[in-house]
């Protein structure tokens, strides 16, 4: 499973998601965001440790200078487009600049999953995000929440991470509702709008290990029960204690 820690544009920040294991760092190229950097800024952060979570560049609605600009600064490892851009805008994109997309998408219903349909083939990644609620001025980081019983089961065309209002205290309860293999947090671990707390961090991240570490106990029960009513329905016809069959079954 992978944990995103998006929105970091602090040192104190930074340094909390590497120490916390986070698998991706976002960086917001987004003025009107509080959490906003720019390349320069970014690519100082990034400086402060070789390897380790991968870097996401968050852009809305993007001009290519500014894609250009930030991929000349650092090495982003994952392009996230944020905004209305169109599958053909997203594929023009990861063509043109050569990574990954990773597109997010708003949900509140089961109808909006149909989107994903059109930008599968242009994208490499999903990120299902709450909808922003009436008079938001920003795309993402509302502290919003979707039901997560909406994506549970559905087949979904590319890898994909859960967004939207999770916090400590919920995401393993999203992790089990929503069954994502992955998940992404912004508001959910900062003190005050744009300023991340170390402190949340990890336990967000050691929160979603531990919520990841219960869908896998579910996972492995749930075989072990269908074992064994595989076992009951054998009835007579069960091979003996001993036997391949029989041996197999335990």
């Amino acid at each position: 499973m992978l944990v995103k820690i998006c929105g970091v544009k602090d040192a104190a920040g930074f340094d909390a998601a590497l120490a916390a294991g986070a698998d991706l760092l976002g960086f917001v190229f987004y003025p009107p965001s509080p959490r906003a950097v720019t390349p320069e800024q970014a690519a100082s952060l990034s400086r402060r440790a070789t390897g380790g979570p991968l870097r996401v560049g968050l852009f809305v609605d993007p001009e290519d200078a500014l894609l250009a600009a930030a991929l000349a600064a650092l090495p982003l490892d994952l392009i996230q487009l944020h905004g209305e851009e169109t599958p053909a805008r997203a594929a023009a994109i990861r063509a043109r600049f050569g990574r990954p997309v990773m597109k997010a998408l708003g949900i509140a219903r089961p109808a909006d999953l149909a989107r994903l349909a059109d930008y599968a083939p242009a994208v490499d990644r999903f990120l299902l995000d709450a909808k922003p609620p009436p008079g938001a001025s920003l795309p993402g980081g509302n502290a919003a929440a979707f039901d997560w019983r909406i994506v549970a089961g559905q087949p979904i065309p590319r890898p994909w991470l859960l967004a939207g209002g999770l916090t400590p205290a919920t995401v393993a309860e999203a992790l089990r509702q929503s069954g994502a293999p992955g998940v992404d947090v912004s508001s959910g671990v900062e003190r005050a709008r744009g300023v991340k707390d170390p402190a949340l961090i990890a336990a967000f991240v050691a929160a979603a290990r531990r919520g990841e570490d219960a869908a896998a106990r579910r996972g492995e029960d749930a075989a072990a029960r269908r074992g064994e009513d595989a076992a009951a329905r054998g009835g007579a016809g069960a091979a003996a204690p001993g036997s391949v069959r029989g041996a197999a079954a335990l």
